[in-house]
């Protein structure tokens, strides 16, 4: 499955096609990032999720950087999505499928090929996949070696999440280890530490009564990108040969973007051929017929955790145009995930020029989400959100004010909620599920 000469939305212009044919093949002779089974454990997860039995957490940067492959920045997001984990499951009761946005999240779509500043036209940063972020032509010009920088950069990652989740980090009897730097002393790191001093007696009791909690020191973390470059994505997929299947050895998960979600487009077609576990996102303009059109084509056999949908209407829009959707769904027997991705339809560009998003909307958009769900009756399956474990400052609220977002705003692309903003969403997400927010959206 050889993407390189199918036209498709979204693809760099590469020049330099020896270079980029010498990496592809490179690649396609490369030591798969993940396994066959691991994106089939996944997907029997996911279709809990489907089924209502579970609810999926998936967040980590917009943009990954090479720069950023560092274990204590993997260890923060890490931490922070076990905090966030451990925070919903205490509220709903039911198992968190946790995914990150890492190993592979280096690549971005983008509104307009070009960038102009002063007068000057350059090909825009589409993610270090591609070309670099500062303004010159030679950073600015797709070089194909960094597909292969991509490639060991998600290598390096895959092995760091590995190592935390089997090796003794994700343990409970970390969970307040986790709370640490500017996050402890927010208000939602002080609510957290109530939840883990629970934790820890009921851990201290289970030691008392002799139960093996030898579960309780390991968890599993599973990777998703976007699957953006079919170069890329086509050179590392692999046969299965013990089932016949085929799967993206690039990552467990992979979505198709709202950009490239064509019905009759070649990203679609090549989501359909492999086995993974994929998702959709679905903006306002996504149809009924639409989210029909990509059951038909990437879920045929209507297996439960295949198919996820990943809504970003916007806090003012999601209300309106999400029931529509569902219901379809519903009466065409479907059983598919619904996540709610707050963050893309609700950015807007500040008075000093920085794009950020407000909590209060992110927020909203959340409610708005889980109301939809409550008054259909059917499953709100998780959150799809853009965070770091870093202290920076590029979403409104939660002691960010707009005039602060310049101290340190640092994403590549979009701004991302910091560990305590993102704690304080996963609390809000335990009262929608407690059917309660009176309190938390007073308190955030």
């Amino acid at each position: 499955m050889n993407a390189t000469n199918t036209p498709s939305h979204q693809q760099p212009e590469w020049r330099d096609t020896v270079t980029l044919n010498s990496v592809l093949k490179d690649l396609s002779v490369a030591t798969p990032l993940v396994f066959a089974a691991e994106c089939d454990r996944l997907r029997g997860h996911l279709g809990e999720v489907a089924r209502g039995n579970a609810f999926l957490l998936q967040g980590g940067d917009c943009a990954e950087t090479f720069a950023g492959v560092t274990a204590d920045s993997i260890r923060a997001k890490l931490e922070t999505l076990l905090q966030m984990a451990l925070v919903l499951t205490y509220a709903a009761a039911m198992p968190v499928v946790k995914v990150g946005r890492m190993a592979g999240q280096y690549a971005k779509p983008r509104s307009s090929p070009v960038e102009s500043r002063d007068g000057v036209t350059l090909p825009a940063y589409r993610g270090d996949a591609v070309n670099g972020a500062g303004f010159t032509a030679a950073a600015r010009t797709p070089d194909p070696e960094r597909l292969r920088t991509m490639y060991e950069k998600s290598a390096v990652t895959l092995n760091l999440v590995r190592a935390f989740a089997e090796g003794g980090g994700a343990d409970l009897r970390q969970a307040h280890a986790w709370n640490q730097g500017f996050v402890r002393m927010s208000p939602s790191g002080f609510r957290y530490e109530v939840l883990a001093r629970e934790i820890d007696r009921a851990l201290s009791f289970m030691d008392v009564c002799g139960v093996d909690a030898r579960e309780m020191h390991r968890t599993e973390i599973f990777t998703s990108h976007e699957g953006l470059l079919l170069d890329y994505e086509a050179a590392l997929t692999r046969p299965d040969p013990p089932t016949g299947r085929t799967y993206a050895t690039s990552g467990h998960l992979l979505w198709l973007g709202e950009r490239t979600r064509q019905l009759d487009g070649p990203h679609l077609e090549f989501f359909s051929r492999i086995a993974n576990p994929v998702a959709v996102k679905l903006g306002p303009s996504a149809t009924p017929d639409e989210v029909i059109g990509y059951a038909e084509a990437l879920d045929p056999d209507r297996e439960p955790g295949r198919l996820t949908f990943v809504v970003r209407m916007g806090a003012s829009r999601v209300r309106d145009l999400l029931p529509a959707l569902v219901e379809k769904t519903l009466a065409e027997g479907l059983e598919v995930g619904w996540v709610c991705d707050p963050m893309h339809g609700n950015t807007f560009t500040a008075p000093d020029g920085y794009k950020t998003r407000t909590l209060d909307t992110v927020f909203d958009e959340v409610c708005g989400f889980f109301e939809v769900h409550r008054s259909l009756g059917t499953h709100p399956g998780g959150i799809h959100v853009e965070l770091t474990g870093d202290d920076v400052t590029e979403c409104v609220g939660a002691d960010v004010a707009v005039d602060q977002l310049v101290e340190r705003y640092e994403t590549a692309c979009d701004p991302r909620l910091n560990r305590s903003q993102s704690l304080s969403l996963a609390f809000l997400v335990a009262e929608m599920f407690r059917g309660s927010v009176s309190d938390q959206r007073g308190g955030a």
